[in-house]
């Protein structure tokens, strides 16, 4: 598996997170465990998880499902300075050597950039459309996602890695693809 650039995954995360306002955060998302805060926070999270199994060093504490009662005054600016470092993390050539841990899997370091990508495409998805932001990904970004999650039989119909798969039309966009393939109902928008 060869390195790819996490830079406009991140970037565009990074724009969606600056624009979720202070009125949105108990508001629901496309993830029914999540409201927006909650997810906001979940992303956060794993930005930082993954910038320590890029570096393959331990992650302080431990990590729990987001939480919106965890962000801090100024978490807008915490978290877009993290996916600042989790870029320059995944660009030292060693971040793509051998194996690392992502939360309590082991796994090729190769295999959980893939997850991260794949969590920053896919979770900006949801909280872009959950706050009514726009929201293109990369096309490279998305094929790489639906790459990896395309490794993964689809889920029994109470859950698996990413939940019940969604059908979507067979001449659906990239994304709509991947959104379906990972749970999502592509139409989601909020009440």
């Amino acid at each position: 598996m060869s390195t790819f650039e996490m830079t406009g995954a991140a970037s565009a995360m990074a724009t969606v997170v600056r624009g979720v306002r202070d009125d949105q955060l108990g508001g629901p998302t496309p993830c029914p465990a999540y409201r927006v805060g909650d997810l906001a926070e979940h992303v956060g999270g794993l930005t930082v998880a993954f910038v320590h199994a890029a570096r393959k060093t331990d992650l302080p504490g431990e990590a729990g499902p987001g939480d919106a009662a965890r962000l801090e005054d100024g978490w807008r600016d915490r978290v877009v300075a993290d996916l600042d470092e989790l870029v320059g993390a995944w660009q030292d050539a060693d971040a793509w050597t051998g194996t690392t841990m992502a939360g309590p899997v082991e796994m090729p370091a190769p295999a959980a950039a893939l997850v991260v990508l794949d969590e920053l495409v896919v979770h900006a998805w949801d909280l872009a459309v959950a706050t009514g932001q726009p929201y293109a990904p990369d096309p490279l970004d998305v094929a790489a996602c639906q790459s990896f999650v395309d490794q993964f039989d689809p889920p029994e119909a109470d859950g698996g890695l990413f939940g019940p798969p969604v059908p979507v039309a067979p001449d659906a966009s990239p994304l709509d693809r991947l959104l379906g393939r990972t749970g999502r109902d592509p139409a989601w928008r909020p009440a």
